[in-house]
């Protein structure tokens, strides 16, 4: 028993023997039972904060390979259980400190940037850098004066951009004109492409 347990019962003991008027209930004549109860629980309470640092912890693994960690052990895992030291896993007061002053200089590094955004000048509008405007492909249309090698190019490039814009049925996707330029065929005015 804790020596603070035996402190109690001892001023528990001098309480009423000095003062009997003093006394809790239950009254005199009606028998005290919950005395030695009362004095259990207070020394439960104040043995529990050393049995918490003494906890025993046990690792198993059951038979879907599952590893379980815990104080308490099935009884059909009791024998494959084996003992793990929970001191491993406390945090050193060194390790402590280290975790602190690396969480001061966070904060510090995050209150700096809130207090630079918060003084830096608004951006002024037109002053960025202009968006890039969407091209359709291919960026050249074909011209009358056109020679064959550019026309067929440029046709390959029309027809890879319409690519993926066609559906099943072989049919075109209405957005793909937003994004690309038809190029008719070459071949009537060229003939067939030679590489």
């Amino acid at each position: 028993m804790p020596p603070a347990c035996i402190l109690f019962l001892s001023a528990q003991e001098s309480i009423d023997l000095a003062a009997p008027e003093l006394k809790p209930w239950p009254p005199r004549h009606m028998p005290r039972r919950s005395a030695p109860i009362r004095t259990l629980v207070a020394c439960a309470l104040l043995a529990a904060p050393v049995a918490a640092g003494a906890t025993v912890i046990y690792r198993w693994v059951d038979e879907n390979g599952r590893t379980h960690v815990s104080d308490v052990v099935p009884e059909k895992h009791k024998r494959s259980a084996t003992r793990v030291d929970s001191g491993a896993y406390q945090v050193s007061p060194q390790r402590r400190q280290e975790a602190e002053e690396r969480a001061a200089k966070e904060n510090a590094l995050a209150d700096e940037a809130a207090r630079r955004r918060a003084v830096a000048p608004p951006p002024v509008p037109g002053s960025a850098a202009p968006l890039p405007v969407a091209t359709k492909r291919p960026a050249q249309a074909v011209t009358e004066s056109a020679d064959c090698p550019t026309w067929w190019r440029l046709f390959r490039e029309s027809q890879e951009c319409f690519g993926a814009f066609r559906t099943v049925g072989g049919g075109i996707q209405a957005e793909a004109f937003d994004k690309c330029n038809p190029i008719r065929s070459p071949e009537p005015k060229c003939g067939p492409f030679r590489p």
